[in-house]
């Protein structure tokens, strides 16, 4: 019988878990998030009903945020779709040059996950399950393992 796989330690603290069911933690988080997916929205050129149907958000009450990203905290699901989309956005800035980086979600896709549409409508259609499998895909590119 082999032993375990022994790990090098790390010189590092592992950052702490963030509980998304506190109210404290979706206060501090919800603004800075806010204003990411705005950014973020302005660089791949989301129309306000894409970015409306990637948050999962009725009209008043995006507009609200859009008008004021700090006005409003934001539920977990919301923050959870955020940050994927954060994560998304990162890994296609490491993995192409930020003008194909910023075009990638609207561009026709021949991997089998997209079946030849973009990303976006994928994203849109499949709701925070797609999300997740587009930014494990685009994570795993980025390690090198797709």
């Amino acid at each position: 019988m082999s032993a375990a796989p022994v790990f090098p330690q790390s010189r590092y603290e592992p950052a702490p878990l963030i509980d998304l069911s506190r109210k404290p933690e979706r206060e501090r988080l919800s603004g800075p998030a806010a204003r990411a997916f705005f950014n973020i929205g302005e660089r791949w050129k989301l129309r306000d009903e894409d970015a409306r149907q990637l948050l999962a958000m009725s009209n008043g009450p995006y507009y609200q945020l859009k008008k004021a990203p700090d006005s409003k905290t934001l539920d977990a699901d919301r923050l959870t779709r955020i940050s994927c989309l954060i994560g998304i956005f990162k890994a296609l800035n490491i993995l192409h040059g930020e003008t194909l980086a910023d075009e990638w979600v609207r561009l026709p896709n021949r991997n089998r996950i997209f079946g030849g549409e973009p990303p976006l409508d994928i994203m849109i259609r499949g709701g925070l399950p797609a999300m997740l499998t587009v930014r494990r895909l685009l994570d795993a590119r980025r390690g090198g393992s797709a």
